[in-house]
């Protein structure tokens, strides 16, 4: 049986480095891609193929595709886990800000799935996994840019699953609660910077200090809920469309489907501690 080759994006840490060592465990041969490589090496014992790539750049992308390729021959399964949140007031966000967010949350991982295809299809097979967010269902304040990214990218994932359907390709969205990863601090580090001072300076401290409290970590998931889900929906004969996963997902996502707007923005406000009045 012809080993499976994997591509996982945001290799470096976090989700992207557990669903490497997931898929590497269940028998693939995985090839991992971050920006800089020297953070990959950590998985070389492992036996994940490090490989440079930045996904805001085009013959990077290339490159990495056409190498996997040209060693392998094939690629089984990509999974667009690079990405970041980068917060503040949609009136502070510059517009440069919003359109790189933008560039790596969206763009890349559509590009990569354009280069993908074309062996999938020749190979009748062959799964795209997107990591959204539950954010890609919801919304939370000072998110705007982030939230943006996260439902675009779950509606192109849904017109590419009914698009990729006739070739054999399953497209699955992973929609990820609050995991035990690096995001939560930089996504307070970028609100402070972008809000803390100003008319909206209320509202991101508040949520600088929600995203770190001790409360929220103790509740997070591991990242290894993220990459079991992965793991399962690719092994799958026929694998969900989506799979909600990690702290507070599901019931958040329910909420949204069940609640009146207002309803469920004084739900998020009170969660995050936001003042219901401006200074």
């Amino acid at each position: 049986m012809t080993t499976k080759i994997a591509l996982v994006t945001g290799a470096s840490s976090g989700i992207g480095e557990a669903t490497a060592l997931k898929l590497q465990a269940l028998g693939y041969t995985v090839y991992g891609a971050a920006r800089r490589t020297d953070r990959l090496q950590k998985l070389a014992p492992a036996g994940i193929r490090p490989l440079a790539m930045d996904v805001t750049d085009e013959e990077s992308m290339h490159a990495g595709i056409k190498h996997i390729i040209a060693e392998t021959g094939r690629i089984d399964v990509l999974v667009n886990n690079a990405g970041y949140g980068s917060y503040g007031a949609l009136e502070d966000v510059p517009i440069d800000e919003g359109r790189r967010q933008f560039e790596v949350n969206v763009f890349g991982a559509i590009r990569l799935a354009q280069l993908v295809l074309p062996s999938m299809r020749t190979q009748r097979s062959g799964t795209i996994v997107n990591i959204t967010s539950m954010g890609g269902k919801l919304h939370t304040p000072l998110g705007g840019w982030y939230h943006g990214t996260k439902f675009a990218l779950e509606a192109l994932s849904d017109c590419l699953r009914l698009e990729a359907k006739p070739f054999g390709i399953d497209v699955v969205v992973i929609e990820p609660g609050g995991i035990a990863t690096e995001w939560g601090e930089i996504a307070a580090d970028h609100v402070e910077q972008t809000s803390g001072n100003g008319p909206y300076a209320a509202q991101a401290n508040a949520l600088a200090t929600s995203l770190r409290s001790e409360a929220n970590a103790r509740r997070n998931s591991p990242p290894s809920v993220i990459a079991d889900a992965v793991a399962k929906a690719v092994t799958a004969r026929r694998p969900k469309t989506r799979y909600a996963v990690g702290f507070g997902a599901r019931p958040l996502i329910a909420a949204r489907a069940i609640l009146p707007d207002r309803a469920f923005d004084a739900l998020i406000s009170r969660a995050v501690g936001l003042p219901t009045k401006a200074a």
